[in-house]
């Protein structure tokens, strides 16, 4: 039990549901989607829609999203990838020849089909109850009436601000940078929902919302076409897993970087890690060590999966183990290439658990903030810039071309123990996640944390030659590692953010929610 002297949060417990989200309008929508009679993938869905209105900044219609469920009582783990493809006349060798080492974040080049609302209809459709026009409507009622912006998006919109432009301003920035308890209302994306939730999919990828959005893409240099947003498809999938002090970590497979989490958690294996000092520098040295170079291993191998034959490796014990051995207790090693994203935190997530004991895992985003910066004229629609996560280097499986889908950072997880499942969780925080999920079990494992503690506790993260570090550390685990060659640095913000349900053995469902978003966890 926490210190109730001191600032925190208690978890919260629940027996019928719960959700655990980064906004507490969207936790209050889902736990009424399971009152009502729905069950964890309606509830999922309507919150994660809703986060759209509530941090627009973060994820929206125009973003993508990976799932992770389990029907009522089993114990197997279910996938969905909801992120779309590139257009098919995408060039990489264009982008080269002008003069491009990288996909510029805030073109139309980056802009990625958005795979998020055919995800959400088809899952409505296959596994949930109450039908799709009831899971919309508080979404519509919210983008129609408005929103009150909450700290935490208010934290981020001078950041992401910049990037808008067109019709973007107009949609997001009408009155500038707006303040703490702004409204913000969004009629022309209630108006795509309206259509979404009458006519299904089909609504927003063919038809004049479509044509709404082609002609931002055009307008700003794009070359997408009709037939890119009318042909697209999410696909089902069958989840990675990976074991760790006795719990499995399941994970999301390619294109989603969830195996880099397993091998994370599989390098750190070959050290006691349970024996240290958890807010140590020994702790944070070995985990920026494992990061490196699991990250490096990412970058190598993880894409497209239907372009990309080596994926697999990632979760090979040999791959663990020589990475393992190239970590010096007493030094810093070389840091790994350049990730092939930029460093961002721009990424919701919400997890459901519902009275039958589905669980849902659900992570959505726009990529950067604000993605791309282009919205569509009349609708409002912020496309994202997912196809920053391709390479542009020539002959890597993950180079950027047409119909294929780029390395995503965004990873729901699950946790399985005994044969049952365990815990839903996520954290944000853009390429920091697999740093977060293996810090997230280890917190759980090595230093027997309940889920709420684990959340809580300090972060840090290797990234780019730079040791992130938040103020939650002493001044001396600063200076030992400094001493150890890590050039550590404070960022300007917190790390991330996560969210988990523990399903515990006695029934009773334990909710843990970041206080670094604006969000909680709500049962009844």
């Amino acid at each position: 039990m926490r210190d109730l002297h001191l600032p925190g949060r208690s978890p919260v417990l629940a027996l019928n549901g719960m959700c655990a989200t980064s906004h507490p309008l969207a936790a209050q929508v889902a736990v009424d989607m399971l009152a009502r009679g729905g069950n964890a993938m309606d509830a999922a869905i309507a919150g994660a829609v809703l986060l759209g209105i509530c941090e627009p900044q973060m994820t929206g219609i125009g973003g993508d999203c990976f799932v992770l469920w389990n029907a009522p009582g089993s114990a197997e783990v279910r996938g969905y990838n909801g992120s779309g493809r590139a257009p098919s006349a995408a060039d990489a060798g264009a982008l080269r020849r002008a003069g491009h080492a990288a996909v510029p974040l805030g073109s139309a080049a980056a802009v990625t089909i958005p795979g998020a609302v055919e995800a959400f209809c088809t899952l409505s459709a296959q596994h949930g109850r109450l039908g799709l026009d009831a899971l919309l409507a508080p979404a519509i009622r919210y983008a129609e009436e408005g929103v009150p912006l909450a700290a935490r998006v208010i934290d981020d919109w001078p950041r992401s601000g910049p990037t808008l432009r067109g019709h973007a301003i107009r949609h997001y920035m009408p009155n500038g940078t707006p303040r703490a308890g702004s409204i913000f209302r969004a009629p022309g994306q209630a108006e795509a929902l309206r259509r979404i939730a009458r006519n299904g999919a089909s609504a927003f990828y063919e038809g004049e919302v479509a044509e709404d959005m082609l002609a931002a893409l055009a307008e700003a240099g794009g070359v997408h076409r009709a037939e890119d947003f009318a042909g697209h498809r999410g696909t089902p999938t069958t989840p990675l897993s990976g074991e760790y002090s006795g719990v499995e970590l399941v994970e999301h497979p390619p294109n989603g970087q969830g195996a880099t989490a397993i091998l994370m958690l599989n390098i750190l294996s070959h050290f006691d890690v349970a024996a240290l000092d958890p807010l140590g520098a020994e702790r944070v040295h070995l985990e920026a060590e494992a990061a490196k170079l699991a990250y490096d291993a990412r970058n190598r191998l993880i894409a497209d999966p239907d372009h990309a034959a080596r994926g697999a490796r990632m979760l090979s014990p040999e791959l663990a183990a020589d990475l393992a051995a190239l970590i010096d207790p007493n030094r810093v090693i070389a840091a790994a290439p350049p990730l092939t994203e930029a460093l961002h935190r721009d990424t919701v997530y919400i997890t459901v658990v519902d009275r039958d004991r589905m669980a849902v895992s659900l992570i959505y985003s726009i990529f950067h903030g604000f993605g791309a910066g282009i919205a569509s004229e009349k609708f409002g629609i912020l496309l994202q810039n997912r196809g920053a996560g391709f390479t542009l280097e020539p002959g890597h499986p993950n180079e950027m071309g047409g119909g294929k889908r780029p390395m995503h950072t965004i990873i729901p997880g699950m946790l399985r123990e005994d044969g049952r499942i365990k815990m839903p969780f996520g954290v944000m925080g853009g390429s920091y996640q697999p740093t977060g999920h293996a810090r997230f079990v280890s917190n759980l494992r090595d230093f027997g944390m309940d889920p709420q503690t684990a959340i809580d506790a300090p972060r840090a993260y290797a990234c780019d030659g730079k040791l992130r570090l938040e103020r939650g550390y002493a001044p001396e685990v600063r200076r030992a590692l400094v001493d150890l060659g890590h050039d550590v640095v404070t960022p300007d913000e917190p790390i991330g953010g996560a969210q988990a349900i523990l399903i515990r053995a006695d029934g009773v469902l334990e909710g843990g929610s970041d206080p670094r978003k604006d969000g909680c966890a709500l049962g009844y």
